[in-house]
């Protein structure tokens, strides 16, 4: 590999993890069992658990898990491909197609178009049985918020 382009492909890998991080730091997460996994560049993966403090009165997890889960690895995947600033969730479409239950599901997002001012990513959630239970699709638009000035964002 040339050196330019593994220099390239180190502060690609070094913001990816810095944008784990972040996730990692994010006070809501608090609230969740999860965790960010970036492997390349517009792609992210999130796996979660979800028990009952996550259910509506029906038993099962509310819509509000089902938006956070799709919302972040959509957007995650997004922002892999903007190293300088925070995006915003500007719009984002769910489909819930079956309830989940306590247990691990897997946010599965990618980046479909746009890398300038606003970007298009879409998630899907995977259940414990391998099962599509969602999917999202989301638009982001670059903030005016800068990625080194947050806290947990920090590039080796």
């Amino acid at each position: 590999m040339p050196p330019e382009a593994a220099a390239l492909a180190e502060g690609e890998a070094a913001h990816f993890r810095a944008l784990e991080s972040l996730y990692a730091h994010a006070p809501i997460n608090r609230f969740f069992e999860s965790a960010l996994e970036i492997a390349d560049a517009g792609i992210a993966r999130i796996r979660f658990t979800l028990d009952e403090r996550h259910f509506h009165a029906g038993g099962a997890a509310h819509g509000t898990s089902y938006f956070k889960m799709l919302d972040d690895a959509a957007f995650y995947a997004c922002n892999s491909l903007v190293s300088d600033r925070f995006l915003l969730t500007t719009a984002f479409n769910l489909l819930l197609t079956r309830p989940l239950r306590a247990g691990p599901v897997v946010a599965e997002g990618r980046w479909v178009s746009g890398r300038r001012r606003v970007l298009v990513g879409e998630a899907r959630l995977i259940d414990a049985d391998g099962e599509e239970a969602a999917r999202g699709t989301g638009t982001f638009m670059r903030s005016r918020i800068a990625l080194a000035g947050l806290p947990g964002y920090a590039v080796a």
